[in-house]
């Protein structure tokens, strides 16, 4: 089967099974190409992820895109990013066209209710998967925490906090690599 295709209809299938946006992908993406098929290690998933997540725009489209690319270059991303944003377009397309015949049954309303907490545990997943890759322990587990308390309490802006937190962590490398330095002339 031609790479190319294989790598549509991954993100094909992808883009049609789950519900919750991009971070409710990642525990999908991971299977199928991290842990099925090894076309990425488990570290360079996480380096993408990283870099998915920091550029501007959706989640799904651009961690397809990056993924794509790092398997094929540009027609791998072209194949990705296809292969996730289709069936999207197509059941959104669907739902504006026949919205109006099913908006007040109650049998739909209850599935949407239903899928809710799913969605939640699909996106909670990766996060704990992210955070042991990241290798968060007792020790700096108050980062992550303090962030997001910061977020949520005091309506901080996120970029704010990966701005100190790229900071902060550039210093901390200095100043470890310093105190290396200093204990090998010794």
């Amino acid at each position: 089967m031609n790479i190319y295709f294989k790598i549509l209809s991954i993100f094909f299938k992808i883009g049609l099974f789950t519900i919750g946006g991009g971070y409710a992908m990642i525990p999908l993406i991971e299977n199928e190409i991290v842990t099925k098929r090894d076309w990425i290690s488990k570290e360079d998933f996480l380096d993408l992820l990283a870099i998915a997540q920091s550029a501007p725009g959706v989640m799904a489209i651009n961690i397809a895109i990056f993924i794509g690319y790092k398997l094929k270059g540009i027609r791998g991303s072209l194949a990705s990013t296809l292969g996730v944003a289709l069936p999207s377009f197509v059941i959104i397309l669907s739902i504006a066209l026949f919205f109006h015949n099913f908006k007040e049954n109650q049998i739909v309303e209850r599935i949407f209710k239903g899928i809710r907490p799913a969605v939640v545990a699909l996106i909670a997943a990766p996060t704990f998967n992210m955070a042991k890759l990241a290798k968060i322990n007792r020790y700096t587990i108050w980062i992550p925490v303090v962030s997001a308390l910061v977020i949520w309490l005091l309506d901080f802006s996120p970029v704010w906090i990966i701005i100190i937190a790229g900071t902060g962590g550039f210093a901390w490398g200095k100043i470890q690599k310093r105190r290396s330095g200093e204990s090998n002339s010794k």
